[in-house]
């Protein structure tokens, strides 16, 4: 069975010595590494992670084409590399108020990226905004794959830019779309998640999430929205892979639903990057 994480951070080096500590102070918590590629690794490999799967955030226009050049270097020399464990692959991320998405969109697609991540609390916008409707109909008719911070974000004051009921609204007017709500459709929102999402056709990914949430609630709404749209995530470096694995295994899950989320699920969403991983 490979275990992939869909959703951890981490920055180039330099960056990440200044952005954890700024980080760490803001939502109050200690990170499990230093937010390195190569501290991500050593996580992976204590956890027996076979893949995790990078979540970059542009938090300012300019910074758009830089975060995705770095994207596609490291998920290039991950899977050029012969050992097909421990593999890196990278979203992208376009700022909403970058003037030339479309034309990003293409360089992403030209890049080798799957998909971009969207933080519209830290980029500042509402996810069901009508001047984001283009963008994500263009996200989908490229078969990218979207993944939104979902709920609170503990670092940062309200509102919540991306609440459940925001999401079944994008839902409603872009179908069809391969659509993740990280943190189980939205941190500290579950009963909202269950009210409004429960059963969509959209994903959730568990990071950051299980052990927060009753575990009552977190089986209750696997079962009801159906383990094959549930995908394991851990938010790393914000909770140690290893301990969320084992939290996942005391839901009381069945195999093939563990089976699923843990990797099962992911695999088919990267199928062409990761067709050479047994």
């Amino acid at each position: 069975m490979m275990i992939i994480d869909f959703h951890a951070h981490c920055f180039p080096d330099e960056l990440a010595k200044k952005a954890i500590p700024i980080l760490e102070g803001k939502a109050g918590i200690k990170a499990w590494y230093d937010g390195t590629l190569a501290g991500l690794r050593r996580l992976m490999v204590d956890a027996g992670i076979d893949c995790t799967v990078i979540q970059p955030i542009a938090t300012k226009p300019a910074q758009t084409r830089t975060i995705n050049d770095w994207s596609a270097c490291i998920q290039h020399n991950s899977l050029q590399d012969d050992d097909i464990r421990g593999r890196i692959v990278a979203l992208g991320s376009i700022h909403p108020d970058y003037p030339g998405w479309k034309d990003e969109l293409k360089r992403i697609k030209d890049l080798g990226l799957k998909g971009l991540k969207y933080h519209p609390d830290y980029q500042e916008f509402f996810v069901n905004e009508k001047r984001m409707f283009p963008v994500y109909e263009e996200i989908f008719k490229m078969d990218f794959i979207l993944l939104f911070h979902a709920g609170i974000d503990i670092g940062l004051p309200e509102p919540c830019h991306c609440t459940p009921e925001r999401l079944l609204n994008v839902l409603k007017v872009c179908p069809g779309g391969k659509i993740i709500a990280a943190h189980m459709g939205g941190f500290k929102c579950w009963d909202d998640v269950e009210k409004y999402l429960v059963g969509q056709d959209i994903y959730f990914d568990t990071s950051y999430s299980i052990g927060w949430m009753d575990d009552g609630q977190a089986k209750r709404i696997i079962e009801n929205h159906g383990y094959e749209k549930v995908l394991f995530g851990t938010d790393a470096p914000w909770a140690l892979q290893k301990e969320e694995i084992d939290k996942l295994g005391k839901l009381g899950l069945d195999d093939s639903a563990r089976n699923a989320i843990l990797g099962g699920n992911a695999r088919k969403l990267l199928a062409d990057v990761l067709e050479d991983m047994v």
